[in-house]
C-alpha cells in the first residue's frame, strides 16, 4: 500500500545513542520527545533502550500509548483545566505556567489519590509559555508547594519554537538563577533541539541539567543551525509515493487564473512543454515544505489536498505509472506522515 513510510529502526538507535552520549559528556540528561510520531510505542521503546531519562509528549492520547514502558512520562504542553485527571493519571511530571491549572492538578491528585510533579515555565524571550516576572513565577512556587500531592519538580524553559530566539549563555544562566532562586527542585531543563548547538560550543551554564529533544534523536542535527551531527544517520525516515499519472504537458497554465485555498495567487513560469507525474500524497499526508525528493532530477511543483505535482523531466531514474517516488522528510513533513492514517508505516532494521 502506498502511501508507505519507512522507517529504520537502526538510524533512530543510533542516532539517540550518540546525543544522548553529546549530553550526558555535559551532565544533562534527555526527555525524548515523542510527539512528531505520536507517540508510537515502536520508537518509544527506541528512545528508552539507548539512553533517555523520560519520555514526553504535548498531547495526553500519545502519552496513554506509552504506559508499557517503564520510564518517567512528562506532557509538555501545559495541561488545560479539563485535563488536569487525564493529565495525573498518565504523566509523571507537567509544564505548568496558569496557577489556575495548578490549583486543578491539585484537586485532581486529591481526587485520584495520586501524586504529581510541577514543573514552572519561565519566558526567556520566545513569548511563548511561561512566566516572565520573578515575583510572579516565586509565588507559583509557593502554590505548588502548599498542594500536598504536587512536588515542584523544577523550572524550564521554550526557545526557538515561536519567535525563534536562540539560546544563550545568559538566558540559561538567568534560568538557573530563577530555579534556585524559587528552590524548584532538581530539573532545570534549557529546552530543546535548539539548545544542542551551545551546549557542543561550551555555552551551557552549569545548573541546567536536561534538555527535552525530539528533532534531533530523529535526524541526528540539532535545531539552532541545522548541522548533522558526527556519528548520526539522516536516513531514518523515507517516504515513498505512487506515480498516478505520467504524461508530458505544458508548463504554463490557461485560462482565468484565480487563488489557492490561503487567498495567495500561485506565480507561473512558462518552461515549455515538460514530463509530469501526478504522486497519490497530499497536503493531508505531508508538508512539502519540508519534503525533498531522493531522485535529484525530480522537482516538486505543488500539491492539492490529495494530489502530489512532480516533474520528473531531468529525473535520473525513468519512472511509469504504478512506479514510485521516494522523498526524504525533514520534521513537519514527518509529523503530517505519521498523523495521516492514509500512510502506512512501515519498520526496518
Amino acid at each position: 500500500m502506498y502511501p508507505r513510510l519507512h522507517i529504520c529502526k537502526d538510524a533512530i538507535a543510533q542516532n539517540v545513542r550518540v546525543v544522548t552520549g553529546l549530553c550526558a559528556e555535559h551532565g544533562i540528561g534527555v526527555t525524548g520527545i515523542t510527539k512528531v510520531f505520536r507517540g508510537d510505542p515502536e520508537i518509544a521503546r527506541i528512545f528508552a533502550e539507548n539512553g533517555v531519562c523520560g519520555l514526553g509528549d504535548s498531547r495526553i492520547e500519545n502519552l496513554r500509548r506509552l504506559e508499557g514502558i517503564e520510564i518517567e512520562k512528562w506532557l509538555i504542553r501545559m495541561p488545560g483545566i479539563s485535563q488536569a485527571e487525564d493529565a495525573v493519571r498518565c504523566c509523571d511530571v507537567s509544564l505548568n505556567s496558569a496557577n489556575e491549572t495548578i490549583l486543578a492538578l491539585s484537586r485532581a491528585c486529591e481526587k485520584l489519590g495520586m501524586t504529581h510533579k510541577v514543573v514552572l515555565m519561565y519566558d526567556l524571550g520566545d513569548l511563548r509559555e511561561g512566566y516572565i516576572d520573578r515575583e510572579e513565577i516565586a509565588a507559583a512556587a509557593e502554590l505548588v508547594r502548599s498542594c500536598p500531592r504536587l512536588e515542584l519538580a523544577g523550572v524550564g524553559t521554550n526557545l526557538t519554537c515561536f519567535n525563534f530566539v536562540h539560546p544563550d549563555t545568559e538566558k540559561l544562566s538567568e534560568l538557573v538563577q530563577v530555579g534556585r532562586e524559587i528552590g524548584a527542585g532538581t530539573y532545570v531543563s534549557g529546552g530543546n533541539s535548539a539548545t544542542l548547538d551551545l551546549m557542543l560550543r561550551g555555552g551551557i551554564p552549569e545548573g541546567v541539567n536536561l534538555l527535552r529533544l525530539g528533532e534531533s534523536l530523529l535526524f541526528g542535527r540539532g535545531r539552532a543551525c541545522y548541522r548533522y551531527l558526527e556519528g548520526t544517520r539522516n536516513d531514518a525516515f523515507q517516504l515513498e509515493a505512487e506515480i498516478i499519472e505520467l504524461r508530458e504537458k505544458p508548463s504554463m497554465p490557461w485560462g482565468e487564473f484565480g487563488v489557492d485555498s490561503y487567498g495567495r495567487a500561485p506565480e507561473h513560469h512558462d518552461r515549455g512543454i515538460r514530463k509530469r507525474a501526478i504522486c497519490a500524497l497530499g497536503r493531508q499526508d505531508a508538508d512539502f515544505e519540508t519534503l525533498w525528493p531522493m531522485d535529484p532530477g525530480v522537482e516538486i511543483l505543488g500539491a492539492s489536498s490529495d494530489h502530489l505535482m512532480l516533474d520528473v523531466t531531468e529525473a535520473e531514474g525513468t519512472y511509469r505509472v504504478g512506479d514510485t517516488v521516494r522523498f526524504r522528510l525533514g520534521y513537519f513533513a514527518l509529523m503530517r506522515a505519521y498523523t495521516s492514517d492514509y500512510v502506512e508505516k512501515c519498520y526496518i532494521l
